[in-house]
């Protein structure tokens, strides 16, 4: 386990919620999405984000009169015909806690890469049973921040790529590709075998990532909150190394270690030079 990933938050366990929208984030058309089915986008960020990119095929578009007001207003192609709604009829398929600010969209999943066809330069992240969307789409905010050549995920146990992750992603996912697999174990075993340092971050690793030399490419694989790391995932990685904080709090949230690890990494690797 990491230092961050200790304790879940609020006493529960790592898959147990106040409310359905913590539990997945999903409202029920997100729930029943199926990785063949439609990608659902919503919010100002992540709906331009998907307009914008080449790569996504947009199906529908559910715009309030005044998002495609100011889509009009910065010259922002749609792409589709936008089929224009009151905010209600969004909310009515969302749920009234989703901040869509009038864009809805409907989408074609984007094709994730293939392991062995990732550049082997720079950082990824791998992701070893992160199941909350909030955490996943933050870490990929973060990860574009950092300019990650990919994040790394199983195909069970994470969330889909729509959604609240993309909501949270904040425009990231048309930005950062995600790379499923089925098995994470062989998936780490092929990257240190491709070149890549694997480093898992754990509170029980023997030195602090700050200290440990780093090599690029590489690859930091973080657990889920409350569990950490699974045993053949930290068996499988090339080291081992813990987070030490100054601070009389020594957890943080999986998405924030995600970044301050990112920070530590790219300034070890010289990826922070502007340019």
């Amino acid at each position: 386990m990491t230092d961050f990933e200790r304790k879940p938050r609020f006493g529960r366990g790592p898959n147990k919620a106040r409310n359905p929208k913590e539990a997945g984030g999903q409202p029920w058309r997100d729930r029943d999405s199926r990785p063949d089915g439609p990608a659902i986008l919503y919010g100002w960020h992540t709906v331009v984000a998907a307009l914008g990119n080449p790569q996504r095929t947009i199906r529908k578009l559910l715009l309030s009169e005044n998002a495609a007001r100011r889509l009009a207003d910065e010259n922002i192609d749609t792409r589709v015909t936008p089929e224009i709604v009151r905010p209600s009829l969004i909310d009515q398929r969302l749920g009234p806690d989703a901040v869509h600010q009038g864009l809805l969209a409907e989408a074609d999943p984007l094709e994730p890469p293939e392991l062995d066809t990732l550049p082997q330069q720079g950082i990824v992240l791998v992701l070893d049973q992160i199941t909350d969307p909030h955490n996943v789409g933050a870490i990929l905010r973060s990860a574009a921040a950092f300019a990650v050549k990919a994040i790394v995920t199983t195909a069970r146990h994470s969330p889909e790529a729509t959604g609240v992750l993309a909501k949270s992603a904040s425009g990231a996912l048309e930005l950062v590709p995600m790379v499923t697999v089925q098995n994470l174990a062989r998936a780490l075993t092929d990257l240190n075998d491709r070149g890549f340092q694997t480093v898992g971050l754990d509170s029980e690793g023997g030195d602090d990532l700050a200290t440990i030399p780093l090599t690029a490419p590489l690859a930091l694989v973080l657990g889920a909150e409350g569990k950490g790391l699974r045993q053949l995932t930290r068996q499988t990685c090339s080291a081992l190394a813990r987070l030490d904080m100054p601070g009389e709090i020594k957890s943080l949230n999986v998405s924030n270690a995600a970044a301050l690890a990112l920070y530590i990494g790219a300034s070890r690797l010289g990826l922070m030079k502007a340019g």
